[in-house]
């Protein structure tokens, strides 16, 4: 129930019912254990223009929000890396983004852990080149050609196995009359097919086979990437040995989400940090 709902159902204030609320949830989460931590995953939310970011750190083995701090980047992880030494987690590895500043962190704080480039984000990179290369040829393309182009950005980004048999005419249509795009459209393809290689050996071998074809592929936002995936490697290529990834932060954003609808915003901080740490418990509806 929302505290507005708990309000009206007690006759107390709404003051009141978070504060009762607010004391429980203290008491229950305000401070997570990070002794048995192993894995983990770090990411960041947009919650609003008003608090913008937060950091989240997750247990990937029990999918709980371990650690929240408003901001982004390395000084928000600070007072985590003093906890984490406190309570002597020992950590195996962690997932992230690509990010610079979370990388140069790990490295640092967690010099034993291994580090792990999430596929998922990856993914997402590769997508982002292909339409931005879309973008790119709608604006110089001419009469039928640029027609060809347009409106075909979602059946573009989804797998092709995943694309509905009735829209693959269109698709194939737009690939055949752009070969830039055909090109980038088969590297991403191709990429899909990285986490699916039988041994450490051959899915090293592809990564570099994969990043050579970007780079003998002439087009431009192909060519970044593979320079990107090169420079990134160790990471990517440590996910045989760990298979984790963000994949969990996705069903936490989207609880989120929830919770932010729910309450209509949360502008005691404290209060919406617990309640993130409550969210692994949490079964959350919208109601009305």
């Amino acid at each position: 129930m929302t505290l507005s709902d708990l309000a009206a159902l007690t006759g107390l204030s709404w003051d009141t019912v978070k504060d009762i609320v607010k004391a429980r949830l203290e008491k229950d989460y305000g401070h997570p254990r990070l002794k048995e931590l192993k894995r983990l995953s770090i990411d960041e939310i947009y919650v609003g223009r008003r608090k913008k970011f937060y950091t989240l750190v997750i247990d990937l083995d029990s999918g709980r929000i371990v650690w929240v701090a408003h901001g982004r980047g390395s000084d928000s992880l600070r007072k985590f890396w003093r906890a984490l030494r406190l309570s002597k987690a020992r950590i195996e590895a962690v997932s992230m983004d690509m990010s610079p500043a979370y990388w140069s962190a790990v490295l640092e704080h967690l010099p034993e852990a291994a580090i792990v480039f999430d596929r998922f984000h990856i993914t997402k990179l590769v997508n982002e080149k292909l339409d931005d290369l879309r973008r790119e040829m709608v604006r110089e393309a001419t009469g039928p050609m640029q027609q060809t182009v347009k409106g075909v950005r979602y059946r573009l980004l989804m797998r092709r196995d995943n694309v509905d048999e009735s829209r693959l005419p269109q698709l194939q249509a737009a690939l055949k009359h752009n070969e830039p795009l055909n090109t980038g459209y088969l590297l991403k393809e191709a990429l899909n097919l990285l986490w699916e290689q039988p041994s450490y050996a051959q899915m090293k071998s592809y990564l570099h086979q994969w990043c050579a074809w970007a780079m003998e592929s002439g087009v431009r936002q192909m060519q970044q990437l593979g320079k990107t995936l090169l420079g990134h490697a160790s990471g990517i290529l440590a996910w045989w040995q760990h298979r984790i990834s963000n994949g969990r932060m996705e069903g936490i954003n989207n609880k989120i989400k929830t919770l932010l609808r729910q309450t209509y915003g949360l502008r005691d901080e404290r209060f919406f940090t617990l309640k993130l740490y409550a969210l692994h418990h949490s079964r959350l509806t919208l109601l009305g």
